[in-house]
């Protein structure tokens, strides 16, 4: 079955990209794995020890191509990934909703600001109105540095692009308004040590 993106670019699975891709020098625990690949093993190690629930949203897809072999049978035989109207992640912990999108980049020394959506900043931005916490966890992915980023400053550089300035974010500028999140065994990505930072900056009575 082909998979197509909302571009129409043809999809490739990551097995197949792994296979093609020259293995990256990298940390004991981060061998072959992406980003999404950690944050999943990291939300399923929150899950089983009862620290938070989060999950990874699945992304729509749009049929286009569907074959009938059989009268109780279906074959689908071309797809769309349908561009994904929020964030990648959501979940809860300590009562409060968590929102967040995932992204890497082999740039060094910025992060390019095309890799968002003007739907999912102003999605982020409505979570943060109603209390939530929203926000982007950043790897660059040539230093294997992890970086998680709240909302209100991403939006900040988004609107900074949309006025005409620049059109990512210097590794400056993210380790300046960001926390670093080292990589673990278990939990790989441990957000959750930063978002507990975040709730303690939180006015008294707020949560």
């Amino acid at each position: 079955m082909a998979f197509h993106y909302p571009n129409g670019r043809k999809y490739v699975s990551k097995n197949s990209e792994a296979i093609q891709r020259s293995i990256k020098k990298s940390s004991f625990s981060n061998r072959g794995k992406t980003l999404e690949d950690d944050l999943n093993d990291t939300n399923e190690y929150y899950a089983a020890n009862g620290i938070a629930i989060v999950h990874k949203k699945p992304t729509p897809i749009q049929i286009v191509d569907v074959h009938y072999p059989k009268r109780s049978a279906a074959v689908i035989k071309e797809a769309y990934f349908k561009q994904a109207s929020t964030t990648d992640y959501n979940g809860v912990y300590k009562g409060k909703h968590l929102d967040f999108e995932a992204k890497e980049t082999q740039n060094p020394t910025s992060f390019p600001l095309k890799n968002f959506h003007e739907h999912q900043i102003q999605h982020m931005e409505s979570i943060a109105q109603q209390g939530g916490i929203a926000f982007v966890i950043i790897r660059f992915s040539k230093t294997d540095e992890i970086y998680l980023m709240e909302s209100e400053h991403l939006t900040k550089f988004w609107k900074r692009m949309i006025e005409g300035g620049r059109k990512s974010i210097t590794k400056t500028e993210v380790e300046s308004c960001s926390k670093q999140i080292s990589l673990g065994f278990h939990p790989r990505i441990d957000y959750i040590k930063v978002i507990d930072s975040i709730l303690g900056s939180f006015p008294k009575g707020s949560l």
